[in-house]
């Protein structure tokens, strides 16, 4: 019967409730979840590049708004420079006129200045007319629309002369004879009630005592609404009166929407012109001409102007540049204070039609970054195939070599240089542990690490049954034989002996020349220990006849093994100094053991058990009592021993 307090399963505690429960918490679950290299490589990869593609998409977005705000700014400044440029030439060329000394509207220098007037109309095609009236009534004017002409008006008391001289238009080449272009082709004269004293550019020259551009008003020869820059000129006659001119020049708005409209160049975009009092007074976006002063009501141009107005001050005194949706589609806008006349130029343009191809350009860049990240990833998936693979194989076989599973190990080879040095090192190690397990039973190093043995020498009372085997006649045998035959013949036959122990359940503690130390409840408990043992004795002496048949055919010396086997408590564990251990047993069992099996040979017996051995097969096996006490070497007391013959029923075979 075994010590039940040497079982490592009775020093146990089964788990309590708290221990249970603890397995499930959550630090429990946080150490059971595990990634994969590959998981860890292809997570940060597509982290990394979803980051550099939604930045990158972002500041693709932000680039191409600021060449779009950048492009539509130039083609509105463009714009601008060109309205500056026509206000600024049409005061340059007022500035001139009024400052030329013999300018009049009649008397002997009314024909230089009509001379003058129709150069002047000449060079600034922009124009439809240009005109200087004087406080007395009298007006000249040198005008295109609607038809090319000099007129001439000569206030009287109670009506106006008008004369009208036609002439060829004012827009040809400049290679023909001036004469010629100035010729006129036919003349009218009537009367009329045309006062150009109260003309609207006229007054507000007056009133302003500066150079002005009017508000829209109706031109009094083009019967059109149109703006004119006016500008007064105080000088003294011939007979010392002093007396006020007013110089203008003047735009129908159908012809300044024109200009603007011209002035846009080709881009898709379109430009207005507000004056001070919320009219348009210009606009590219429709294509008939202002006839009538109308509020910025209705489309895109309405949609702005109320953008501006709901900005209050500042989006009617200051530069403001701001995107507008309208009608489903986006716009980019700017607007301009002309300081001079204090109207407004408003320009908007379609974004999309501004940036739709940089748009698509950033799309397609989307798709072929992602399509690019797709392929990355992928092959990412694949190289981390060509290292998680590996090392998932080397993993299992490092657990193999934890498990001492030493035999038929797979070989992991890889390309990657790292992976081949580790393979190499695990092939390493199971060979050095491949020998090292030829000295130490593996059964035993299971056991140890199975029960959590430190590697300390240490050792704990254990009930085995212990057996020693020994050669008979060895040293007459060995002094007989060759070296490497007699070494051939103890291989077979330590062979055939572990093979047999093992089958059994005995674990060979040591080998002693041509002995052996087999232990049966050691280091792992084992049930009917006795019995095993003695079954594996008598299985080894069975086989032995085979072998024996086979070396005596060969010409060989024969092996006849003696075994005595002896029961009880040992301290087992691993023992030895700090730097070379050993696990095996000590006590008065394994000395009994040795003595019993020494005993065979003054009994001429070939097995010899204990009683105690004897008591724990239960007369399963038959024995022979042998029946004096026999006083074994070394010991004071006499012992009965057994001779064990075979099984207790001949049927029975030897090896159950």
């Amino acid at each position: 019967m075994t010590d039940d307090s040497s079982r490592p399963d009775a020093a146990r505690a089964p788990p309590t409730p708290s221990s249970s429960s603890s397995s499930s918490s959550p630090r429990a679950r946080l150490r059971r979840f595990r990634v994969d290299v590959g998981t860890i490589i292809c997570a940060v990869a597509l982290l990394q590049s979803m980051l550099l593609v939604a930045f990158g998409y972002w500041g693709a977005e932000q680039l191409v708004s600021k060449v779009g705000e950048s492009a539509h700014k130039v083609n509105h400044d463009r714009v601008e420079d060109n309205v500056l440029a026509f206000l600024a030439k049409t005061e340059a060329l007022v500035r001139a006129i009024a400052h030329t000394p013999s300018l009049h509207p009649a008397g002997h220098d009314g024909d230089r200045t009509a001379e003058l007037l129709w150069a002047a109309l000449e060079q600034t095609p922009e124009l439809d007319s240009i005109d200087v009236a004087s406080d007395d009534g009298h007006l000249l004017m040198a005008m295109r629309y609607p038809e090319a002409a000099v007129r001439q008006v000569l206030r009287d008391a109670d009506f106006s002369t008008e004369t009208w001289e036609y002439k060829q238009p004012p827009d040809g080449d400049g290679d023909e004879d001036p004469r010629q272009r100035y010729e006129t082709t036919r003349v009218e004269s009537f009367r009329s009630d045309d006062d150009p004293t109260s003309d609207e550019d006229f007054v507000q020259a007056m009133k302003a005592q500066r150079p002005v551009w009017t508000s829209p008003f109706v031109l009094p020869a083009e019967k059109e609404l149109g703006v004119s820059h006016a500008r007064p000129s105080r000088r003294r006659d011939d007979e010392g009166r002093t007396q006020t001119l007013v110089v203008s020049a003047s735009v129908s708005l159908g012809h300044l929407s024109s200009l603007v409209r011209l002035f846009g160049g080709t881009g898709h975009g379109h430009s207005a012109l507000l004056s001070a009092d919320h009219h348009v007074i210009a606009r590219s976006d429709n294509p008939h001409l202002v006839r009538v002063l109308e509020d910025p009501d209705g489309g895109v141009l309405g949609a702005l102007h109320a953008h501006m107005l709901a900005s209050g001050s500042r989006g009617w005194t200051e530069d403001m540049a701001f995107a507008l949706d309208h009608g489903g589609a986006r716009y980019q806008v700017q607007t301009s204070h002309i300081p001079s006349t204090g109207w407004r130029l408003v320009s908007w343009e379609p974004e999309d039609a501004l940036l739709g191809g940089l748009h698509r350009n950033v799309l397609w860049s989307l798709l072929l970054t992602l399509s690019f990240l797709a392929v990355s990833l992928f092959i990412s998936l694949r190289l981390s195939k060509l290292v998680t693979a590996p090392i998932e194989n080397l993993s299992r076989t490092a657990r193999r070599i934890g498990r001492l599973e030493l035999d038929a190990l797979p070989r992991e080879s890889s390309r990657v240089f790292e992976i081949q040095n580790l393979s190499q090192a695990l092939d390493d190690s199971a060979r050095s542990l491949r020998a090292f397990s030829k000295f130490v039973p593996v059964d035993v190093i299971k056991q140890l690490v199975a029960e959590g043995h430190a590697l300390a020498p240490n050792g704990s009372p254990r009930r085995v049954t212990a057996m020693f085997t020994d050669v008979e006649g060895f040293t007459s045998i060995s002094e007989s034989m060759e070296a490497g035959v007699l070494m051939r013949q103890l291989t077979e036959y330590f062979n055939l002996a572990t093979r047999v122990f093992a089958r059994h359940g005995g674990v060979v503690d040591k080998f002693m020349g041509d002995g052996i130390m087999v232990l049966w409840g050691a280091p792992a408990d084992l049930p009917d220990a006795e019995y095993q043992a003695c079954i594996a004795s008598l299985a080894l002496h069975e086989e032995m006849k085979a072998l024996n048949r086979k070396w005596r055919e060969e010409g060989l010396q024969e092996f006849r093994t003696r075994i005595g086997i002896h029961t009880g408590v040992v301290i087992a564990g691993v023992l030895g100094s700090s730097d070379r251990l050993s696990y095996t047993a000590l006590g008065d069992v394994v000395n009994v053991a040795s003595r019993i099996e020494g005993t065979n040979k003054q009994l001429g017996t070939h097995t010899l058990i204990s009683e105690t051995t004897f008591a724990g097969l239960g007369g399963r096996l038959f024995t022979r009592r042998i029946e004096e006490s026999i006083e074994l070497r070394g010991r004071q007391t006499r012992m009965v021993l057994y001779e064990l013959v075979g099984p207790a029923d001949p049927a029975t075979a030897a090896n159950p």
